[in-house]
């Protein structure tokens, strides 16, 4: 009895750690799902289109979203900056890394479009309803090369490297959690009739950054969709990536289901871009440039492989919004929409460097050399201290009188007093730059320039709102990747 109840004993036992370990197993998978309704907020295009803006859920990575040179780029920010101007709307950008955040930011409304270079699958259909399809992809598998491969022959590197996934079995594959390639690794692993050992990488670990770990040899292998894996052996040139581990899937971007029109507009857009020049030009310039992709992974101002800096003038920059009392990376916004970084820029009205200060503005601070990084620097923040000093008078509420300070910079304060005299004569806020911005867009008009409460004449009032519209759009881009790269070097460390 004793002996066949320790018999009994250890088979539960044994049973027991079984469903645990396939539990935990399962748990790994992209099939995470709630078990019950999830709540999905009601809000389709109709709305979106009242709001003015769309909010978009990325990842930080050399294909989404990311910064060169101050300027924000990626293949699938381009095709949503380019959807965005079509239906007259902003774009926002929500930097997400986990993807099961990213699922559930969508669904409650914190973001309104999943570009991710996210596969299509029966289960996660479940949860969103996905877009027609943008790009056909393969899953390949990451590995290294043989370290002394640059002195081998190609067959003698051939002979070290994986080409039969049958060769799989018994090796540790670590791979993205709760993402489609875990799940092809499970799916394979029962094709090929033995067990690949499917690891999962921490629950922030992106996939640029487990071929990064292959690369330094921290792990031997990964999977990522091959645009993906050809971009990053760019960066890697020990890496191989001619291994597939799936026929071509789907690539498309994620929205809630029961956003149908803003479903049915995005499929019409993509298949009639699809068909256009422009889809592959930005798809080239990302996929297909290797040398660009080089150039922009080896800069110190990319934050494509974790540098996170602007430009070479970022302590200049940082020293002058603290006696701004801004945000740097808001200065360094409006820095990038006067110059795009280069000191040695001149505008068709003589305005000069960096911040695009004017001769007389430059003699008014005592400031003769304005190609000189700090002078210009110290020159514009002098004028825009002298601005903000002026509007901190008239309005209270700092996001306000900054699109104020902003809009003074670029077309003169005497235009936006103009501005404030007729929303205050015709009944607006004048606190508000909704409502002075309006009758800025009119001073280009005879009937409001003409008006006698106006002392500055005729304003082209389209240019300060779209440079305040920019720089705001600019710096939102900047608070959202660089404050997401510093968090995942924080996570490294």
């Amino acid at each position: 009895m004793n002996l066949h109840f320790k018999t009994a004993a250890l088979y539960l036992a044994l049973m027991l750690t079984f469903a645990s370990c396939k539990q935990s197993t399962s748990s790994q998978s992209s099939n995470d799902y709630p078990e019950r309704e999830e709540f999905i907020v009601d809000l389709d295009l109709d709305k979106i289109k009242e709001r003015g803006y769309i909010t978009a859920i990325m990842d930080n990575s050399s294909t989404g979203l990311f910064v060169y040179k101050g300027k924000t780029m990626g293949y699938e920010y381009e095709l949503l900056k380019m959807f965005c101007e079509e239906q007259g709307l902003q774009l926002r950008i929500n930097i997400t890394q986990n993807l099961g955040e990213a699922f559930n930011k969508l669904n409650t409304g914190e973001g309104d479009i999943l570009a991710y270079n996210l596969t299509v699958t029966k289960e996660r259909k479940k949860r969103i309803a996905f877009t027609h399809y943008h790009n056909l992809q393969r899953q390949v598998l990451i590995q290294r090369k043989p370290d002394n491969w640059r002195q081998m022959k190609l067959h003698e590197i051939e002979a070290q490297l994986i080409r039969n996934p049958v060769e799989l079995i018994g090796k540790e594959v670590v791979v993205r959690p709760h993402s489609s390639y875990y799940d092809r690794m499970a799916n394979l692993s029962e094709e090929i009739g033995g067990d690949i050992l499917i690891v999962p990488g921490e629950t922030n670990a992106e996939t640029e950054q487990l071929i990064k770990q292959v690369a330094e040899g921290k792990i031997d292998y990964t999977v990522a969709e091959e645009d993906i894996a050809l971009v990053n052996s760019t960066y890697y040139p020990n890496l191989d990536i001619k291994t597939p581990v799936s026929f071509s899937t789907q690539i498309a971007w994620g929205v809630r289901k029961n956003a149908n029109k803003l479903l049915s507009e995005l499929n019409d857009w993509i298949v009639r871009m699809r068909k256009t020049t422009d889809y592959y030009v930005i798809y080239d310039k990302y996929f297909k440039s290797s040398k660009s992709a080089l150039r922009r992974s080896r800069s110190k101002y990319s934050t494509i492989r974790g540098k996170g800096a602007i430009s070479p003038y970022d302590s200049l920059i940082q020293n002058a919004a603290e006696e701004l009392e801004w945000d740097w990376m808001l200065l360094a916004a409006q820095i990038f929409r006067e110059s795009k970084f280069d000191e040695n820029a001149e505008s068709w009205a003589g305005a000069v460097g960096l911040m695009q200060v004017l001769p007389r503005t430059g003699r008014e601070y005592g400031v003769t050399n304005l190609y000189g990084p700090v002078e210009n620097i110290y020159a514009g923040t002098r004028h825009l201290e002298w601005i903000q000093n002026y509007w901190m008078r008239k309005i209270e509420d700092e996001n306000e009188r900054m699109k104020f300070v902003l809009a003074s910079y670029n077309v003169g304060l005497g235009h936006l007093q103009d501005a404030v005299r007729l929303t205050e004569k015709y009944g607006g806020n004048v606190k508000s730059w909704e409502d002075v911005s309006e009758f800025l867009l009119k001073k280009s008009r005879s009937k409001y320039f003409n008006d006698p409460v106006v002392e500055y004449g005729y304003c082209r009032g389209s240019e300060p709102v779209e440079y305040v519209d920019r720089i705001l759009d600019i710096y939102q881009n900047y608070k959202e990747i660089l404050q997401q790269e510093s968090q995942l070097q924080a996570i490294a460390q």
